[in-house]
């Protein structure tokens, strides 16, 4: 219980700090493009930025109301990652880059190996067919009988 507590904490703290990120993406999408992706020398700086936007953006919903909350902070943790490597590649290991894009990282990957916990929607959902899987796989056991 107490530590779904802190899942919920960790949930909406990136979700809620991360979000506006995707949306100053799509506020100036060329900008982003240019600062961040063509550097990196990756095709399609268009299309990567969009991706990297919405990531954070339904990442961040994803995380904020615990539906499909890994699959969101798998989404984050990605895009992070690319981050990480742009900011150590432009910048080398410049502590004050680093440490905001290490937290969102580390709460990211924690959430993509621990799961939301019990305060989300998602445990909820596996709380309501669980039962449904197990009386249906009791159910064919017995007939095999």
């Amino acid at each position: 219980m107490i530590s779904s507590l802190g899942f919920l904490a960790l949930r909406l703290c990136i979700g809620v700090l991360l979000i506006h990120h995707g949306y100053e993406k799509l506020e100036n999408i060329e900008n982003f493009a240019d600062a961040f992706v063509r550097p990196l020398h990756l095709p399609f700086p268009i299309f990567l930025s969009y991706i990297a936007a919405f990531s954070e953006i339904a990442g961040s919903w994803a995380l904020i109301t615990g539906l499909g909350a890994r699959l969101g902070a798998l989404a984050i943790f990605g895009t992070i990652s690319i981050a990480i490597y742009h900011a150590i590649a432009t910048s080398g290991f410049n502590i004050y880059l680093l440490e905001l894009l290490g937290l969102y990282w580390g709460g990211a990957l924690c959430i993509v190996l621990n799961g939301p916990g019990m305060f989300s929607i998602d445990h909820l959902i596996k709380n309501s067919f669980g039962r449904t899987f197990n009386i249906l796989n009791e159910n064919f056991q017995h007939m095999g009988s």
